[in-house]
């Protein structure tokens, strides 16, 4: 039964709401090219600001992900979870957090994407080793589970080819925003990937996509609702990026630092959320007695790690990128770091090279910004508080320009817990 796209966008702009049929015939037809671009970013603006109800919604995420395959590891030995983090400064915790909950007895299919703007992406960060590659088949993806226990890889263009076409759009039309389509952006790939359970990282201040607390608990709670609505144990945590996360944001300057976490060591906060996030996939997979912190301390972690890293041609021994050109920037009073903006820090490292502007853009394995105090830390006036790493000089003008008025020295310390709250079903 066809539609008319037109009576559709006109009907949500004036606040009316879907019947599965018409969710599940704008999305066929959006994706089959019937539906025009100009006319689905019509229907974007409307939903941005009349938004879907849960009926709704529900309809929308299951047209996405019926639009492309959907992957299967009920032949796996041991069950199944995933995390999905919705972006940050500093948030490498992908990194050790996959082959710890693997170390536990857990596998983890952990289909990540690559940065834009201000935020990292996970598979940035990995091809800064050598030899490293994020492309695997859906075969590749299953035997490697089996054997290793974790893969971090790209998503396949087969999973929910509606979001990617949506996606894009939804970033030139000023509709990324909206809480309906990101929570059904996410959760159609995430459901898709066929994961048995899985924990949603939901990073809430000014580094963080949800600037507000009550927007990020509203996102939490949709995706969590649009998980378990499709057989997914899902939960959530809020948890803080007003700070970087440890005391890096950069590609190889990332996998330095998870790498030392997998060692048993690494910074408070990046150690603490990657426990706090293995507890809870491990005890949505149904292996809640396990202790993760054990497998970080005896190093099985790290067999992980090195058994992954190997398994898609990455060197785990290789010499890291290192930047051709470092600024140090020094803190200029005595006093207590109060305040260190993960925003500004983030748009550094992005303007250094770490990060793209576009999808097609490379990006410098090398570059970042070094962070030498966090928040609550002493300082002294002449102390290093920031060292940049670009390969091209000419970039460090228009990062010390994002960094102006980043920090604070003096005053209390504005930080809080990293995690700030649980969201359940």
């Amino acid at each position: 039964m066809g539609y008319d796209a037109v009576e559709l966008i006109r009907h949500k702009r004036d606040g009316g709401t879907f019947d599965a049929d018409q969710v599940r015939w704008v999305i066929d037809a959006y994706t089959a090219g019937e539906v025009a671009e100009e006319q689905m970013s019509a229907l974007a603006m409307a939903i941005f600001f009349r938004g879907l109800d849960a009926t709704e919604l529900s309809a929308w995420t299951a047209a996405m992900i019926a639009t492309g395959e959907r992957l299967d590891f009920s032949s796996l030995s041991r069950p199944t979870a995933d995390k999905h983090s919705t972006g940050g400064v500093g948030d490498k915790i992908t990194l050790p957090l996959a082959p710890l909950v693997a170390a536990c007895g857990v596998a983890v299919p952990q289909l990540s994407g690559r940065g834009l703007g201000h935020t990292g992406g996970t598979l940035d960060k990995l091809e800064a080793i050598p030899g490293w590659r994020a492309g695997l088949g859906n075969e590749e993806m299953l035997a490697q589970l089996e054997d290793v226990g974790a893969v971090v890889c790209a998503a396949g263009s087969g999973l929910a080819p509606a979001d990617k076409k949506l996606y894009a759009l939804r970033d030139v039309t000023g509709t990324v925003e909206a809480i309906p389509l990101i929570a059904s952006s996410i959760m159609s790939k995430k459901i898709a990937e066929g994961t048995g359970a899985l924990v949603l990282d939901v990073k809430v201040g000014s580094g963080a996509f949800m600037k507000d607390l009550e927007d990020a608990r509203t996102l939490a709670r949709t995706m969590v609702g649009l998980g378990t609505d499709a057989g997914v144990t899902t939960v959530a945590l809020l948890t803080d990026m007003s700070t970087p996360l440890g005391y890096t944001a950069g590609n190889a300057l990332e996998v330095r630092e998870s790498v030392e976490v997998l060692a048993g060591g690494g910074p408070a906060d990046v150690v603490e959320l990657t426990l706090a996030l293995a507890r809870e996939m491990l005890a949505a997979a149904g292996r809640g007695d396990v202790d993760p912190a054990e497998a970080l301390a005896d190093g099985r972690a790290m067999d992980v790690w090195r058994a992954m890293i190997s398994a898609q041609g990455g060197d785990p021994d290789a010499e890291l990128p290192t930047a051709r050109h470092t600024h140090t920037v020094h803190a200029d009073a005595d006093g207590t770091l109060s305040r260190l903006d993960a925003m500004a820090v983030g748009l550094a490292a992005w303007r250094l090279g770490a990060g793209r502007a576009r999808k097609e853009d490379p990006v410098q394995a090398g570059a970042g910004v070094e962070l030498h105090a966090k928040p609550g830390q002493d300082v002294r006036a002449g102390d290093p508080l920031l060292t940049l790493h670009t390969d091209d000089e000419h970039r460090v003008e228009r990062a010390l320009e994002a960094l102006a008025g980043g920090w604070t020295i003096g005053g209390e310390p504005t930080t809080g817990p990293v995690v700030i709250e649980r969201v359940t079903a």
